[in-house]
Formats: structure tokens, C-alpha cells, sequence
């Protein structure tokens, strides 16, 4: 009977990527078997990098070690990342990098760090013991001992074996979560708006509904694609869309919307036309509005008596650039991203610049990318002005 692990699909994905797209195969679960500690080690040392997942009723808590599993207790302290998350979320994940010695002897399975923290797992009694920083740090809502459900043992593979790459991957987990707790909490200045719109513009293929998708795949916490996308040499968006984003946990509606427009094209009649992002700009075109390349937007068409109030014009437009295409934009290209700079700038409208296709994470990794915090221009507080 062929043995599977107690964690999801998703749950698995969260696992493998807090260690930069590793790969798990399930070596050992209590429930099948027997937990028997020198046992279980017997099957789990010399196989390089494991984790091991402790599942309790609302949480899963576990530890992955760097260097083989000992097959009683570890000479050296060896890399580890303790780790937790909630069974009915699919995102956050609160986890440590500490230094860790493993003790293993007939009736429990010990882990603990230098700076005090123990992780304590007895099999006789489906108990595992915390410490109150353990508790603290990894956010549990859990009292020093608790019932567990299962203990589970998983080789990882595909992961680089140094202990800075695995630092930075976590450090880029939590800075991650960082910024999606940020945008969660995100609210407009003064409240004069309900929702930001964001415009996204750029080159046919540099990526904006893939951008979209993979935004709100993040609040989610599993992949998702609602915006087509596709390779054609043409755009594939042919409607404008205003898209709001719901949160995975709880599913609210966050604070911004993503508007999607027709790709640019070089060619005059093909593409988004740029003498319609004015009339984007300043509020006059409703979601799924067809565009025409061969045909500006007629203001006339809609229904405004009154200039579009506040919350229905553009607050923020995002060029959206494939980073290895940036450096090749014909002439007419650049022609039109200038156009529509100086449209946004005449408007009163923010802009930021979106690299998309990045391969070298290089930069992502880099120790001031991931000590960053806020840039100066979103320190200061900006007051939308009338187009």
C-alpha cells in the first residue's frame, strides 16, 4: 500500500517553496509506521536534508535540518529552520533559522537551538512539548504540551546545501509576507478614495494579465488565472478590465484595483490606441470597454454629464516591461511610452516601472534589496489632483 503524507497539495507547495523550489519525498509517518524514535532514524539518517512536519489540530509545526538526520543526537549544532502554519490557511508562514542540535533516544525526539528554544516530540503519548519562545516566535496559539495528530519525515531534494542561500530564502519568505500584510492594510489617503486604481500599460506579451494573475494567486495562497494570457504577436486583452482582488484569508476586498488594458504595438493601427489613456486616465471608460485600434475613444459614448468622480479615475499607472525586451523597445515604441508619461504626468497620476520575466534573482537575493523597507516617495503622503 503505497504511503501519502498528511499534508496538502498546497501545504506541500508552501514547504517547497519557503526552501527555494526543493522537493519532498516522504520518508517516515507515525501512523504507519509506529513511532518508534531509533527506529524512525534508522530510515531517516544519511539521507541528506530532511523535514520533519508535526500535525496538530489547527497547526502544522515542523523543523527542517540542513545536515543529515543523526541517528541518536548531533555532535554539532547544525542549520535549521523551525517552521509553522495554520491548517486552514494557505498563506503566512512564520519561521526561524537557528542553529540546532538534535537528541534522539528510545522516548523522544528533541530539538534545540543555542539561544534556548526546544522543540520536544513524544511518541508514546502523541505529545509535543514547547517552550513559551517557540510559541511567541512561530505565532502559536498553543499551550507547552499538546496533542498531536501525526509526525511525518521528508528527504528534501533540489536545494542548494549552504547555509546563506537557505538563510535568504527564508529571509525573502518573510519579506514577502511583509509586503502582503502591508497591501492588506493598505488604506488610501484621507480615505478619499474606497480603492486605488492602478492602470496597467506596456508591449504586447511584456506580461500585464500574467501580472495580474500571479497578484492575486499571492492573496489566494494557490495559483489562479482569471485575465487570459497567451504569446500572441498581438494582444491577447482586447477589453479593458478593472479587476478587484479578493483576500485569501478571509475574502476581503483589498484596497486596490487592477486595471488591464490592450497591449501596446509599434505598428499605428494595431494595439492600444494612445490617444484613448487620457480618457483611462481621467475615469471615462467602463470596465469591458471594447477597444479599437483604428478608432480613438469618443468621451460622447458615455453617459458623464459631469467629469468622473474621484474613485473612477486612475490613480497610479504601472508600465509593465519584460526585463530582457527593455533594453530593444524600437523607437516607436518609446515614442508612445513617452506619450502616455506625459498624459499621466499632466494628469496629476503616480507612476512606477514593472520588470517582468526576471530570471537572475541575483538582485532578489541581494542583502539591500532584503533590508529594504519603504522608498522615499512612498514615505510621503501625495494628494491626488483633479485632471
Amino acid at each position: 500500500m503505497e504511503v501519502t503524507t498528511r499534508l496538502t497539495w498546497i501545504q506541500e507547495k508552501l514547504l517547497e517553496q519557503l526552501l527555494g523550489k526543493a522537493s519532498l519525498t516522504l520518508l517516515y509517518k507515525s501512523s504507519i509506521h509506529q513511532f518508534k524514535t531509533l527506529d524512525m532514524t534508522k530510515i531517516c539518517s544519511n539521507q541528506g536534508s530532511t523535514i520533519t512536519v508535526i500535525h496538530l489540530e489547527q497547526n502544522v509545526v515542523g523543523v527542517f535540518m540542513l545536515e543529515q538526520f543523526p541517528l541518536l543526537h548531533s555532535k554539532k549544532s547544525s542549520l535549521c529552520v523551525w517552521f509553522s502554519f495554520r491548517q486552514s490557511s494557505s498563506t503566512g508562514m512564520p519561521a526561524l533559522v537557528l542553529n540546532t542540535q538534535v537528541e534522539v533516544n528510545a522516548t523522544q525526539l528533541k530539538f534545540f537551538s543555542s539561544s534556548g528554544l526546544s522543540l520536544l516530540v513524544d511518541p508514546r503519548n502523541y505529545e509535543l512539548h514547547l517552550n513559551a519562545e517557540v510559541i511567541k516566535e512561530l505565532e502559536l496559539d498553543l499551550k507547552g504540551v499538546s496533542p498531536y495528530l501525526e509526525c511525518e519525515m521528508f528527504r528534501v531534494d533540489g536545494i542548494k546545501r549552504d547555509p546563506e542561500f537557505i538563510k535568504k530564502m527564508v529571509t525573502i519568505k518573510q519579506y514577502r509576507e511583509k509586503l502582503l500584510s502591508a497591501l492588506r492594510a493598505y488604506r488610501p489617503h484621507e480615505d478619499l478614495v474606497p480603492q486605488v486604481r492602478i492602470l496597467l500599460v506596456g508591449p504586447v506579451g511584456s506580461g500585464k494579465s500574467s501580472f495580474f494573475n500571479s497578484v492575486k494567486s499571492a492573496f489566494q495562497g494557490h495559483l489562479t488565472r482569471q485575465a487570459i494570457v497567451g504569446s500572441d504577436e498581438t494582444s491577447i486583452t482586447e477589453q479593458y478590465r478593472i479587476y478587484n482582488v479578493k483576500d485569501g484569508e478571509g475574502g476581503k476586498t483589498l484596497p486596490f484595483l487592477l486595471c488591464d488594458s490592450m497591449g501596446l504595438d509599434e505598428r499605428e493601427e494595431a494595439g492600444l490606441c494612445v490617444d484613448d489613456i487620457p480618457h483611462i486616465l481621467r475615469g471615462y471608460v467602463p470596465d469591458r470597454y471594447q477597444f479599437n485600434p483604428c478608432k480613438p475613444i469618443e468621451v460622447t459614448l458615455f453617459t458623464y454629464n459631469t467629469p468622473p468622480p474621484l474613485k473612477d479615475r486612475i490613480h497610479c499607472v504601472a508600465y509593465v516591461l519584460n526585463i530582457n525586451a527593455v533594453n530593444m523597445l524600437s523607437d516607436k515604441m518609446v515614442a508612445k511610452l513617452k506619450k502616455i508619461h506625459r498624459d499621466a504626468v499632466h494628469c496629476g497620476v503616480r507612476e512606477v516601472a514593472l520588470l517582468t520575466n526576471v530570471n537572475n534573482c541575483d538582485e532578489v537575493l541581494d542583502d539591500n534589496f532584503l533590508n529594504m523597507t519603504e522608498s522615499v516617495t512612498s514615505q510621503r503622503q501625495h494628494q491626488l489632483k483633479d485632471p
